[in-house]
């Protein structure tokens, strides 16, 4: 379950693409072990950057990139980072031979972008977040969904 600093977090509204990092790195200081965040939001609106951020704040140096074709990629040292992409992959038996539950309830952080897709397979706990555009170019909305 997330932890009470994370309930404190307020989202984000962000003007560049490191604006969105930072808030990435914010919320990556914020959790823990066994923390499951869901990512929301239509393509182009800051997931991948967000995670990018939340690599960084977790102390991960290397690129990050999005796991569209590799359905998963794997970050750092404890805490470990689990990026899941459920754009292409929408099927839940799928999902589920792939042993959701040993990224959703193990020792990592887990962050799910198309969580949607496998709304069912999500931990109650899971803390989720819409993204959405701004009316400025590179504005970016980053809010807790209740």
């Amino acid at each position: 379950m997330p932890s009470r600093a994370v309930l404190e977090w307020a989202g984000a509204t962000t003007r560049s693409p490191e604006e969105t990092k930072q808030a990435g790195r914010e919320l990556a200081g914020q959790l823990g072990p066994g923390d499951v965040v869901a990512l929301h939001g239509e393509l182009g609106s800051g997931k991948t950057t967000f995670v990018q951020g939340m690599a960084e704040g977790l102390g991960y140096r290397s690129p990050v990139s999005s796991p569209t074709f590799a359905l998963i990629h794997e970050y750092g040292r404890p805490p470990v980072l689990y990026h899941l992409d459920c754009y292409r992959e929408r099927s839940l038996e799928r999902w589920g031979q792939l042993g959701l539950d040993e990224y959703f309830y193990g020792e990592a952080i887990s962050v799910v972008e198309w969580a949607e897709n496998i709304a069912s397979l999500l931990p109650a706990s899971t803390l989720h977040l819409t993204f959405t555009h701004g009316q400025r170019d590179n504005e970016r909305r980053i809010g807790l969904q209740p």
